[in-house]
C-alpha cells in the first residue's frame, strides 16, 4: 500500500515529486486504555485493557493459556479501509467502492482537490437549506440579536425582561445548534471528506468558544467562510480569514483593543497558538508590538446601511467596514512598530497584512504547524525527520496545506501509523455514523451532539483558545471508555430510532444498522483479533453485535 500511496501522492501533486527521505521510526507510544470490553457482556467480569490493533493482549478465554494470538493476515481491502479511516471521517461502503474502482492515485487526488461545493445527498442538503444560518446572513442575525439585547433593557417589568432574555438566549442556542447539526451532516455525507476533516482540524487550531458573548450567532459563518474554503489551501489565506472574522475578534477581545487601552489577548494567542508556537522565538516585546498592530481591528454591530462614523478628515479615507468587520482608524495606534526584530513598513491596515506575512512565513511557523498536522494525522510523537520534511514542504510551497499533506501521505511514518491512532470523541462518533448510517441520511443529528457532550468534546465548546488536545492520553480515562461503550450501544441500534425521529414525533421503529453486512466491515474482518471474533460470535442480536464491534480496539483506532 505504501508504494501505491507514494505513487498516488506524486500523481496528485501539482508541483511534482517531493522529498521522501524521512526516517520514519515508530510514530506512536504504547498507551493502553481501559474500556468496557465486549466480552464483559458475554460473561467476563469487569474491565479489560484494550490496545491498538497489532498489539493485542490475550484475553481470558480468547486463546490457549500462554499462547500469543497470531497476527491477522493483511489484505489490500483492509489496508484500503485503514487508509480511508485516516483520510476521511471513516470508511464506509461507498468510499471503499470508490477507492477500489478508481485506485489510490485518483482517490487521493480527488480528496486533495475536491470539487467546489461538493454536493450532499438531497435529504441532507434540504435540512441545511432550511436552517436560519443558511437563509439569513450572519451579519443580519448578529445585528438583529444585538438590537434585541438592547431592547431588553427597556422592558418595564422584571418578568418581561426575563422572558425577553430567555427568548434571546434560546435563539442564540438555536443558531449554534444549527451549525452543529450542519457539521455532522457534512462530516457524515460530504464527498469532500478530507476537506471536512481538515476543516475540523483548523477549527480546533483557530479555536473559538461559542458560549462567549454572541459568538453562537457567528460560529457557523466562521466555519463556513473563514475556515472551510482554505482548509486545503494556503495557510496565509486561512490565517488572514480568521484574523478578520468577528467570531475571532470577539472571542479574543480584540474588539476592545485600542490605542491607549491595549489588550494583548489576541496578539499573544496569534503567535503562541496560531503561528510561531510557544517556543517560536518571539518575546514579550513582540506580543506588545503585535497588539499595537491589531488596534482598531474590531467588530461593528451597527446596521449595515448606516453611514460610517464621523471622523477627522485625515481618518475618513482610512475607515473600512466589511460586514461586521471594522477597521476604525481613530482606535488604531499609528506610531512606528517592529516585529520579530524588523520594522514594519506599512501603516494602518497595511501593518496587519505585513505582520501576518511575516508570521506565516517564519520558519518557526512552518515547524509548529507541521508538527501539529503530523500529530493529527500520524500520532502523538511524530518522528522529527517527518516534521522536518513537512516544514520544508511548507516553506517550499509558501504554506500550501495540500502540498504539506502530500508530503505527509508519501511518508513511511504515515503508512506505518494506519490503524494505530486512537480516535478522539468527534472522530469516534462520526466514524460510527458513517459506518452504520451512511446509506440513509439522518433526520435528527441531535443524539450525536449529546454523545459528544458526554464524551467531553462538544462542537465549538472548548472554552480555552488552545483547542481540544490531539494526544491520545486526553481521551483514555476509564470514565471516557465506559461512556464510549454506552455510546457504542446507542450507535449499534439503541438510538437508531432517535436518529430518524422527525421533530415533534415519536421515534420511528427502525432496525439497527446492518454493519456485519457492510463492505467496509467485510474488508476489515480478516484483521480482527481473536478476542474480538469471540465477542462477535457470542452476540445475541444484530444490535448487540454492533455494540461489540464499535467497542472493539479495531474500531476505536484508525
Amino acid at each position: 500500500m505504501l508504494s501505491l500511496v507514494n505513487a498516488a501522492v506524486r500523481a496528485a501533486s501539482p508541483r511534482g515529486p517531493h522529498n521522501e527521505d524521512e526516517n520514519p521510526g515508530t510514530t506512536l507510544g504504547r498507551r493502553q486504555w481501559l474500556a468496557t470490553a465486549a466480552v464483559g457482556l458475554c460473561g467476563a467480569a469487569g474491565l479489560t485493557l484494550a490496545a491498538p490493533p497489532g498489539a493485542f493482549a490475550a484475553t481470558a478465554g480468547s486463546s490457549p493459556a500462554g499462547a500469543e494470538p497470531a497476527p491477522p493476515p493483511a489484505t489490500a481491502a483492509a489496508e484500503g479501509v485503514r487508509l480511508l479511516d485516516r483520510l476521511t471521517w471513516g470508511a464506509d461502503a461507498a468510499a471503499l467502492a470508490t477507492l477500489q474502482r478508481n485506485g489510490t492515485a485518483a482517490t487521493l487526488a480527488a480528496l486533495l482537490r475536491p470539487a467546489p461545493n461538493a454536493p450532499l445527498p438531497p435529504e441532507a442538503q434540504a435540512q441545511i437549506d432550511a436552517m436560519a444560518i443558511t437563509r439569513t446572513p450572519m451579519e443580519t442575525l448578529a445585528i438583529d440579536l444585538q438590537a434585541r439585547q438592547q431592547a431588553i433593557k427597556s422592558e418595564t417589568t422584571e418578568d418581561a425582561r426575563k422572558a425577553a432574555q430567555d427568548a434571546y438566549q434560546r435563539d442564540l442556542r438555536t443558531l449554534q445548534r444549527e451549525a452543529e447539526r450542519r457539521f455532522v451532516l457534512r462530516a457524515v455525507y460530504s464527498p469532500a471528506q478530507l476537506q471536512e476533516k481538515m476543516t475540523w482540524f483548523w477549527m480546533n487550531h483557530f479555536s473559538v468558544f461559542a458560549g462567549k458573548a454572541d459568538i453562537r450567532a457567528m460560529v457557523g459563518d466562521y466555519e463556513d467562510r473563514a475556515i472551510r474554503p482554505h482548509a486545503l489551501g494556503r495557510f496565509r489565506d486561512l490565517l488572514g480569514a480568521t484574523v478578520r472574522h468577528p467570531a475571532m475578534l470577539r472571542y479574543l477581545d480584540n474588539a476592545q483593543n485600542a490605542a491607549g487601552r491595549i489588550n494583548e489577548n489576541y496578539a499573544r494567542e496569534l503567535m503562541e497558538l496560531h503561528t510561531l508556537g510557544v517556543d517560536g522565538g518571539y518575546t514579550q516585546h513582540d506580543v506588545q508590538e503585535m497588539a499595537r498592530v491589531l488596534t482598531g481591528h474590531g467588530v461593528s454591530l451597527r446596521p449595515l446601511d448606516e453611514p460610517p462614523p464621523r471622523l477627522k478628515p485625515e481618518w475618513t479615507r482610512q475607515y473600512v467596514r466589511h460586514g461586521l468587520y471594522e477597521f476604525h482608524p481613530q482606535r488604531h495606534d499609528w506610531q512606528p512598530k517592529e516585529l520579530l526584530g524588523q520594522p514594519l513598513q506599512g501603516q494602518g491596515m497595511a501593518e496587519l497584512d505585513e505582520a501576518l506575512d511575516r508570521l506565516a512565513r517564519a520558519p518557526a511557523t512552518a515547524r509548529f504547524v507541521s508538527r501539529k498536522l503530523a500529530a493529527y494525522l500520524v500520532g502523538d510523537a511524530p518522528p522529527p525527520a517527518l516534521v522536518q520534511a513537512l516544514a520544508e514542504s511548507f516553506t517550499r510551497s509558501d504554506g500550501h496545506i495540500g502540498a504539506v499533506l502530500q508530503t505527509l501521505f508519501a511518508s513511511e511514518a504515515f503508512q506505518a501509523s494506519l490503524g494505530t491512532r486512537l480516535r478522539d470523541p468527534v472522530q469516534y462518533v462520526v466514524a460510527g455514523l458513517r459506518l452504520g448510517y451512511s446509506d440513509r441520511v439522518l433526520a435528527n443529528p441531535d443524539p450525536a451532539l449529546s454523545w459528544l457532550q458526554r464524551l467531553g468534546q462538544p462542537l465549538y465548546g472548548r472554552a480555552t483558545p488552545d483547542g481540544y488536545p490531539l494526544d491520545a492520553a486526553a481521551w483514555t480515562s476509564s470514565g471516557q471508555m465506559a461512556v464510549r461503550f454506552e455510546i457504542a450501544r446507542a450507535l449499534g441500534g439503541a438510538a437508531t430510532g432517535a436518529l430518524y425521529r422527525a421533530e415533534g414525533a415519536p421515534p420511528p421503529k427502525v432496525p439497527p444498522p446492518a454493519i456485519a453486512q457492510s463492505a467496509a466491515f467485510r474488508a476489515l474482518e480478516p484483521q480482527l483479533a481473536p478476542a474480538t471474533r469471540m465477542a462477535l460470535a457470542r452476540a445475541g442480536s444484530p444490535a448487540e453485535w454492533n455494540t461489540f464491534l464499535l467497542s472493539a480496539p479495531e474500531f476505536m483506532y484508525a
